[in-house]
């Protein structure tokens, strides 16, 4: 927000504060004052005017001028090229400090010369706030008939003795960017009256309207607009130009001026359409166009749909909230108009603007959010200065769709709470002392205090709470004592997501594996391939780009991306893994992806190599979930139905923790991973929020029996649909307690095996806790065995 302190003293009086001193209240009063910009700098400047002008004899370009001051007749020599007799000049006097530095007498060329003719810019002046046609842009400046020889007042007459303070304006206080309501707070900080135009009502004039308006977006809920039949273009009077000015904006005509003067100072942006623009007489606002179209400033912008667009007819008048059109615009030969006043979606709208690059001051001001009743507020504001300034007349009703989402409400708060909260004893004077410099109506009683809350403070003022904010901060926060809160004894120690967390980054580092982190906001692709998302995605009000418009809702992608990117890098055998957190809305869970292509292991020394595939992720896995404390027989294996896009169908499975799923995990499918140049890429995804809530055992050291075990090997030929897990199931459940470990060591289909069978080898391994075995007890216990496999699987000892 840029303040100008000329049109704040407008408002209320100021004169015996320095800058310093406001911007110290402001400060102390929570605001981040980022610059102090002044318009111009100079002192012992004086008008005076050019009596003489030659050329100088030893110069091709410099003037040797006597300049009439009133008092006296000053030598100076000056090379601007439009330097002539009887101009009226800005003089620097000998003394007098610029930005440039202190001017002193001195001879130029064997010229005297006594002082220095000024352009603007060489007062501080910014060129961007120069008049078009000021001549200071490459000479010096050339004064009107307002100034007389001898005057000092130079800069005041030409609007540049301002001071602008650049205030930053948080999110919880739009009504910062309305003049008007940073008056009000101004007020509030010194303590000073403040008196604002009247203008309430005076759009409630003209006869009925055929104008039509309708919206057919519900990011368009509000919608004012006015027919003015007949106004006159003039040039603005100079006081609203250097309101204008100061606050960066380029002064065109009345009209145009008054929409943005009205905007500044409402803090609701107007646009004005010249009326012959709309003979339909009507205006819808849609948000369903695709197509280009050419705004004010000439450019030509890509609109998409969802983009909010002003219409007539169907076709587009204007970007919403951001840019009239070209084709609607205030012309040097309008006579009548149409006023618009509107609410936008915020987010929409920022939307828009930074997809399009175009970061105008009604953008700015409808991404931070209007209060309900500016609309109304700047119509009424815009029918009052056209009155007066653009001779307006045969208006017409104001047109409205819509309501203003709005109803006056009031704030209770106590004493006691307040000094509870704040930790001070304020008395009730104290406490509606502040009220009263707030302008805000209230009652009280002897504890309570009742607290309007005027439309423009409705963002920010919500609950008791806002009202205590607002007292601590106009008082003193250095008044505060400084108390040390009081805080229940702990025991300090890892939580269990977080002792999770450790116990899987060692596992997994100690394999080799290198520990990532990735974005967590994701583009709409990614969502869409997501693994085991878990619910609706949460989309961004305002990305900074279409690929970072979601967050994610599962950790594939992301790592998919890294494991190309070091691949495209030369790092070749490339094993990653994250911990990281997914969203959907209303739902957070904690998981883990784990990515692996090439070797596991390479020593080519001892000519040992691990690759990474199905089977090495699963032992992976499994002793993650050991060292957690989930015993084997908590979790079940099961063949992969959940995600056969993303996963090979016949290289993947499920992991389940009870009847939860835990895990998937697998070879990638070559027809996924090739989007992103990657072929036998394994990954697993776990969800760290199912272990969190289970209870693991405690993890203890396994005794090691006393007692010899005996191995066993069976061969098997059946059919190749059989899985091994169920093979291993079957034994354990024939053999009992007495099976230690079975597991399979060699499966092979080719020569000599018919087609739809197979041939697997198991080994298997008896031991009794109790008691050495003896060779007729697992002769009984290994046949039992052999036999359910035979007859379970009608499969054939090899």
């Amino acid at each position: 927000m840029k303040l100008s302190l000329k049109w704040l003293s407008s408002f209320m009086d100021i004169s015996d504060l320095s800058v310093e001193q406001i911007v110290d209240q402001m400060v102390k009063c929570g605001f981040e004052v980022e610059e102090i910009i002044r318009l111009s700098q100079g002192s012992d400047l004086i008008v005076g005017k050019v009596i003489e002008c030659r050329n100088h004899p030893d110069s091709d370009h410099l003037h040797v001028t006597k300049v009439d001051i009133g008092s006296q007749v000053l030598d100076i020599v000056c090379g601007a090229p439009n330097c002539r007799e009887g101009l009226k000049v800005i003089v620097a006097q000998v003394g007098a400090k610029l930005p440039g530095g202190e001017i002193k007498a001195s001879t130029i060329r064997g010229q005297a010369s006594n002082g220095m003719l000024c352009s603007l810019k060489e007062l501080g002046v910014d060129e961007n706030l120069l008049p078009e046609d000021s001549c200071s842009h490459n000479g010096i400046e050339e004064l009107d008939d307002r100034f007389e020889i001898g005057d000092t007042d130079i800069l005041n007459k030409l609007g540049y003795d301002d001071t602008i303070l650049d205030v930053s304006v948080y999110a919880n206080r739009p009504d910062c960017l309305s003049m008007f309501a940073m008056a009000k707070e101004m007020g509030a900080i010194l303590d000073r009256k403040v008196t604002l135009p009247e203008y309430k009502g005076k759009a409630n004039i003209g006869e009925k309207s055929s104008f039509k308006l309708t919206s057919e977006s519900e990011n368009c809920p509000h919608f004012l607009a006015k027919v003015v039949n007949h106004v006159e273009i003039k040039e603005s009077p100079e006081w609203m130009k250097q309101h204008l000015r100061a606050n960066g904006v380029k002064c065109i005509n009345n009209l145009v001026d008054i929409s943005n003067y009205v905007m500044l100072e409402t803090g609701q942006p107007l646009h004005f359409y010249d009326l012959r623009s709309n003979p339909a007489m009507e205006i819808t606002v849609r948000d369903d166009f695709d197509g280009t179209y050419t705004a004010l400033d000439g450019v030509e912008y890509k609109i998409e749909k969802g983009d909010l667009m002003i219409t007539s007819e169907g076709k587009p008048i204007g970007i919403a909230g951001i840019m009239g059109g070209d084709n609607t615009k205030i012309l040097d030969d309008t006579s009548s108009l149409i006023i618009e006043a509107a609410l936008f979606d915020h987010a929409q709208i920022r939307r828009t603007a930074n997809r399009l690059g175009l970061q105008t001051e009604a953008a700015a001001r409808f991404s931070k959010g209007l209060e309900p009743l500016s609309q109304n507020k700047a119509v009424d504001r815009a029918a009052q200065l056209l009155i007066e300034l653009a001779d307006a007349r045969d208006f017409e009703e104001t047109v409205e769709y819509g309501k203003p989402d709005y109803q006056p409400y009031q704030i209770r708060e106590s004493l006691s709470h307040l000094n509870a909260l704040i930790g001070k004893n304020y008395t009730m004077e104290e406490a509606t002392d502040v009220l009263r410099r707030l302008d805000f109506t209230y009652t009280c009683d002897q504890n309570d205090f009742y607290v309007d809350i005027p439309s423009y403070r409705s963002v920010d003022l919500k609950i008791p709470e806002d009202i205590d904010e607002e007292i601590v901060r106009l008082t003193d926060f250095d008044d505060l004592e400084s108390t040390l809160p009081l805080m229940p004894q702990t025991i300090g120690k890892l939580s269990r997501m977080q002792s999770m967390r450790r116990i899987i980054r060692d596992t997994l580092t100690n394999h080799g594996m290198y520990d990532t982190v990735n974005y967590t906001l994701v583009s709409d692709k990614y969502i869409n391939d997501a693994v085991l998302p878990k619910g609706e995605a949460v989309e961004l009000v305002s990305p900074l780009s279409d690929s970072r418009r979601y967050v994610r809702t599962s950790l594939m992608n992301s790592l998919l991306e890294a494991l190309s990117y070091n691949l495209a890098h030369y790092n070749e055998n490339v094993s990653l893994f994250e911990i990281s957190k997914v969203y959907a809305k209303d739902i957070e869970e904690e998981r883990l992806g784990i990515i692996m292509q090439g070797n596991l292991i390479e020593n080519k020394v001892k000519h040992l190599t691990v690759t990474s595939d199905f089977y090495v992720m699963k032992g992976i896995l499994m002793q993650i979930l050991s060292m957690l404390g989930f015993e084997m027989g908590r979790i079940t294996l099961k063949e992969n139905d959940l995600d056969t896009v993303h996963f090979h169908p016949y290289q993947s499975a499920v992991l389940y923790l009870g009847n939860e799923v835990l895990c998937i995990f697998g070879k990638l499918h070559p027809n996924y991973t090739k989007t992103f140049k990657l072929d036998d890429v394994c990954y697993a995804e776990m969800m760290l929020s199912v272990l969190e809530e289970a209870n693991p055992a405690k993890v203890k050291a396994p005794v090691l029996s006393r007692y010899p075990s005996v191995s066993r090997d069976i061969s098997l030929l059946l059919n190749e649909d059989i899985k091994a897990g169920d093979i291993l199931a079957e034994i354990r459940k024939a053999g009992g307690k007495l099976v230690k470990k079975a597991e399979v060591f060699d499966i092979y289909q080719g020569e000599h095996i018919d087609a739809g069978f197979k041939s697997v080898s198991l080994n298997i391994v008896y031991e009794d806790k109790d008691k050495t075995l003896k060779t007729e007890e697992v002769n009984e216990i290994h046949d039992r065995v052999l036999n359910q496999l035979l007859s379970h699987f009608k499969a054939i000892q090899r």
